[in-house]
């Protein structure tokens, strides 16, 4: 059997093979395949479903599907979902109340749906957002036990980047395109002269069991040579990158600034960065009734800081202006993530940015930023090290 930190190399036959033990033992496999323009995470019954052939063509407010001729599975980036849409549903109910024949409410918890989970194709990025996601929903004094449940169950089985999309910026908030950490398998897909294969590491007991039930063999050097060099390289040639500063003093620092004013003149708050960020955890409950006002029904559904009425006190709202909406937006992700959850609250996945449809760029913004607060500092200043980068 494989040891934990072992290597193997396997095939599209192994691939194949992989999603068939997930099924037969009863999991629920997600992973990429195309729908509708898109790589979209969805249920997977066989390799047949994963997205051959095609790569994603990225840019602030732009996405599109092309073709490519050598058959990779893996060569898109991150699509408008992530993992977070299964482990912390956007709709999620909570429980239902009946009147009884006395007339007094009866209550009835919703029963768990908590389906074995595989999730297959799972980036580094997307690793660090489940990482972060943990911290927030299943640690602390209050843990959602409903996210709980279905991350206890969950198998991870995560693909290293090899070709960073233009919106990526994931080296540039700690992370990169190689997995580290939390996952029971990790893939890195090779396709050269030598032909078309993955090379395999095993993060966990699970993942060695797994290993052992497909077609594989001993990994070769030049598969991990490979394999290795275009993890490197990837790291590399990011998209984009933020501002090489201390990020938390640059927010703290930066609440009047004047760019606020200029990406409220864009910003549509739709919300839309929320949604697709894989991070992003905030939710309200309504309560749902028929019209006989005998049952009635409490859900839990995502919310956005983005909404008028997420900070709807009696009056108003504390945040009336998409001024003040997005800059809370991206001074919790920059900043004060940091003095909750001890991290950031972005990975550099570039989702906020590609579906972003006024075509609104983080990275650029926290620049701006910056460079406003360096030029309201002034040189002098600068050169005698005033400034905290």
């Amino acid at each position: 059997m494989a040891a934990t930190g072992a290597t193997a190399v396997i095939g599209r036959d192994g691939l194949a093979a992989l999603i068939t033990v997930l099924v037969a033992e009863g999991r629920t496999v997600v992973g990429p395949t195309v729908r509708d323009g898109a790589i979209v995470l969805d249920r997977l019954e066989s390799a047949d479903d994963l997205p051959s052939g095609w790569e994603a063509e990225l840019d602030a407010g732009r996405y599109r599907l092309t073709p490519r001729e050598d058959g990779a599975v893996f060569a898109h980036c991150a699509g408008p979902q992530s993992w977070k849409a299964f482990l912390h549903p956007q709709r999620e109910h909570q429980w239902s109340a009946r009147r009884g024949p006395d007339g007094t409410p009866v209550f009835t918890e919703a029963p768990p749906d908590d389906p074995a989970y595989a999730f297959l194709g799972v980036r580094p990025c997307d690793l660090r957002a489940i990482a972060i996601q943990d911290r927030v929903l299943a640690g602390g004094h209050y843990p959602d036990t409903g996210y709980q449940r279905r991350r206890r169950g969950a198998l991870l089985i995560a693909v290293e980047c090899t070709e960073p999309g233009a919106t990526c910026f994931c080296v540039s908030t700690g992370g990169g395109p190689a997995a580290d950490a939390g996952f029971d398998l990790v893939l890195t897909e090779v396709v050269d002269d030598d032909g078309h294969r993955f090379f395999v590491r095993v993060g966990s007991g699970h993942g060695e069991r797994l290993l052992t039930a497909i077609p594989h063999r001993e990994a070769d050097l030049t598969t991990e040579s490979v394999a290795r060099g275009a993890v490197d390289a990837a790291r590399e040639h990011m998209g984009r990158s933020l501002p090489p500063v201390d990020l938390r003093t640059l927010m703290g620092a930066s609440l009047e600034a004047e760019r606020w004013n200029d990406v409220a003149s864009r910003c549509l708050t739709c919300a839309n960065c929320t949604m697709v960020c894989p991070t992003c955890f905030c939710t309200t409950t309504e309560e749902v009734t028929d019209l006989t006002g005998d049952h009635t029904e409490r859900w839990q559904r995502w919310d956005s800081c983005f909404d008028l009425d997420f900070s709807r006190l009696h009056g108003g709202p504390v945040r009336a202006s998409a001024r003040s909406r997005y800059r809370q937006w991206l001074t919790h992700k920059l900043s004060t993530w940091h003095d909750q959850f001890a991290s950031g609250g972005c990975v550099g996945c570039g989702r906020c940015i590609a579906w972003c449809p006024a075509g609104i760029d983080l990275t650029e913004e926290a620049a701006a930023l910056a460079a406003e607060r360096d030029a309201a500092v002034g040189p002098a200043a600068r050169r005698d090290g005033r400034t905290q980068q």
